[in-house]
């Protein structure tokens, strides 16, 4: 296969960075091959099988760092996610012909990434150890600030709501759909977003205490659609994910403070993973590059991903409706 002199077979590590990249699935490559030959002897260049669109940030001894972009259609968004080398097949890349780097992998990888995803929240009182000293905060607040929750996570029944009392975690899934398979595209992280003003006015009615949410995205690994397990017991939940995305939020959570320590910037109401920013439905007059965003270390990333801060009313406002 690709047997001409103007096609390019590049190693994983040859594979170029910050630049628009093709993924396939190997089942393709013949079939992609023989359209190439075609087309370089005079012929019709023919499409061939599903491309994903994707872009690689870096190569090391054990995989490829990218960012994909399962849909660029109706709203931009970009995932990260790790390609195993034992999953990387090749890369072709014909500058000549202006066709670009694409990576084929796997079939089995390029399947797990049609299933389950997840967004998550970590909100978080303002002012708590104040109030614990100040005895503001009792037994019967706390209560009635779960019972709000209660009620709230009743309306919201395809998120999963996980308290601390003082803190919370949300946690909600969704699948990236193929045309030619069963699979849906369920994504919506508005949703997420949509609940915070609720949560807001719950912990301000019984706590007294204004919020801070920070939100991500990542990879479920469960490849199931339950959000939580419960054992038969009572006594061990499973949020059924790893604790990757939960390092994430606390990684933004901490550059964010010591940002605003140093005055880089000051304190909000909202922080996002900029990936999760701008795969958001923002309305077509707001300028989303216009937000400022700051760098912060991700676990698993070998360079710095950025996340943006706000209001929620910045955020809620200019969404599409």
């Amino acid at each position: 296969m690709f047997d001409h002199e103007d096609i390019e077979i590049l190693s994983m590590e040859e594979i170029p960075l910050d630049r628009d990249i093709y993924l396939m699935g190997q089942e393709w490559m013949a079939a992609y091959s023989d359209a190439l030959l075609k087309g370089i002897a005079g012929g019709e260049w023919d499409n061939v099988g599903y491309i994903s669109y994707a872009c690689a940030h870096g190569v090391d001894a054990d995989s490829v760092e990218l960012s994909w972009y399962p849909n660029i259609f109706d709203r931009f968004h970009e995932v990260r996610v790790t390609l195993p080398r034992q999953h990387f097949v090749t890369c072709t890349e014909m500058l000549q012909y202006d066709e670009k780097p694409r990576i084929f992998v796997t079939d089995e990888w390029l399947e797990n990434y049609t299933r389950v995803f997840s967004a998550f929240a970590l909100v978080d009182a303002i002012g708590v150890k104040r109030s614990l000293v100040n005895g503001t905060i009792t037994q019967e607040k706390l209560c009635d600030l779960r019972d709000k929750i209660d009620a709230i996570a009743a309306k919201h029944e395809d998120v999963s709501f996980v308290s601390f009392a003082d803190s919370l975690l949300l946690k909600t899934n969704w699948t990236v759909g193929q045309w030619d398979r069963p699979i849906k595209n369920t994504y919506e992280p508005e949703k997420i977003v949509s609940i915070l003003p609720e949560l807001a006015a719950a912990y301000m009615t019984t706590l007294g205490l204004p919020i801070y949410a920070v939100v991500t995205q990542g990879q479920n690994e469960f490849y199931g659609d339950e959000l939580t397990h419960t054992a038969p017991t009572g006594n061990h939940i499973s949020l059924n994910s790893l604790g990757l995305p939960f390092a994430q939020l606390q990684a933004i959570e901490a550059t964010a403070k010591r940002a605003a320590k140093v005055g880089d910037h000051g304190h909000a109401e909202l922080y996002l993973d900029n990936s999760f920013f701008r795969s958001l439905k923002l309305k077509f007059g707001f300028d989303k590059n216009a937000v400022p965003k700051f760098p912060y270390l991700s676990p698993m990333a070998s360079h710095p991903c950025h996340y943006v801060f706000g209001t929620f009313d910045m955020v809620l406002k200019n969404l599409e409706s």
